[in-house]
């Protein structure tokens, strides 16, 4: 603990450094790689998969059951509907749930009657919804339009707070590459996107977006007067407030994860509350990303877009002529001493 704290410190100070903006392009390589997976691989593996709330369809949740066999209920709907592609998962240690296309009122209750049958248990103890595909495309809809509002009011926030726009621009990236890659994690894997894992990517966003407005905060303090006094260039600068804030930005994350792990394990495998897993896994994902994205993403992309600027060229160039002239009059001064000690 003291090893870290002292690396934390060593950070701070500047004693030691990571150079995160010096080597930018291979963080962007590896940004890139991972977004591309999780845009091509779901649409390899057939698309998305989307919960009944999206969708519309029939449910079954058949209750009190000795047996979690999801082949019964596979085999009972499909001897009395074929064709209605039955989604079937375990809720907790005693409850199955089935989940169809739209079925009419005579289906339902032939469905129902052979779920029961499989399962040995009263038709009373097998519960039916139904949710429409108007609802759900309403559902869709207002998912989309919170994303885009987020994202709007994320970009005007930022671009008041931070008095420019290009720090906004680098944080709306980092944000939606934080979105790709967790929803890219859901296609890949073929889990459901559900509105509890949409409520997790606006949640994970919010706090991709804390991480980053950290970071950037340290930035704009660090940055402060710089081409008037100061001795570094602007990408050393930025640098140095990445590590300043590197040990904050990873003990963050890891205080964030732990709850959200134990959610997550606990929703899925001792309560069976698919509702916790969704929203649990969205979270945790997104913790990860978000923290990599705010250290290698936002901030040298920040770097990326200013250091092209008149002003910070004149500062950079005018820095290391400093610097040239600085070694030159030690190197002067180290050659005096070797004379006059001959």
């Amino acid at each position: 603990m003291a090893s870290f704290s002292q690396f934390g410190n060593d950070l701070y100070s500047g004693k030691r450094s990571i150079d995160f903006v010096g080597r930018r392009r291979i963080w962007y390589i590896v940004s890139a790689v991972l977004v591309l997976i999780a845009l091509i691989g779901p649409w390899l593996r057939g698309g998305y998969e989307f919960g009944i709330e999206f969708r519309g369809g029939s449910e079954f949740t058949v209750s009190q059951v000795s047996s979690m066999d999801q082949t019964l209920a596979t085999d009972a709907v499909n001897d009395v509907a074929p064709g209605v592609n039955p989604r079937v998962s375990t809720l907790g240690g005693d409850s199955v749930r089935v989940q169809t296309d739209e079925l009419d009122k005579t289906q339902t209750s032939t469905v129902q009657d052979a779920l029961a049958s499989a399962y040995s248990v009263p038709s009373d103890d097998v519960t039916t919804s139904f949710i429409g595909a108007t609802w759900g495309q309403d559902i869709t809809t207002q998912a989309i339009r919170g994303l885009v509002i987020f994202l709007v009011l994320v970009a005007v926030f930022m671009a008041l707070y931070f008095r420019t726009w290009k720090m906004a621009a680098a944080a709306l990236i980092a944000l939606l590459h934080d979105l790709v890659i967790t929803a890219g994690v859901y296609g890949l894997t073929g889990l459901e996107i559900t509105p509890a894992a949409v409520i997790g990517f606006l949640t994970i966003l919010g706090y991709s977006l804390y991480d980053t407005v950290v970071v950037f905060d340290k930035i704009r303090e660090n940055t402060a007067g710089m081409t008037e006094r100061g001795t570094q260039t602007f990408p050393e600068m930025v640098n140095l407030a990445i590590n300043q804030t590197l040990v904050r930005s990873i003990n963050t994350s890891i205080v964030a994860a732990l709850p959200v792990a134990s959610i997550l394990i606990i929703g899925s495998f001792v309560l069976g509350a698919s509702t916790l897993r969704d929203i649990s896994l969205a979270l945790l994902i997104g913790i990860i990303v978000g923290t990599y994205s705010t250290i290698f993403v936002a901030a040298p992309l920040y770097v990326q877009f200013r250091e092209k600027e008149p002003k910070m060229r004149k500062h950079d160039a005018r820095v290391e002529t400093d610097r040239e002239r600085a070694a030159k009059t030690a190197a002067g001064a180290v050659g005096s001493e070797a004379t006059a000690s001959a």
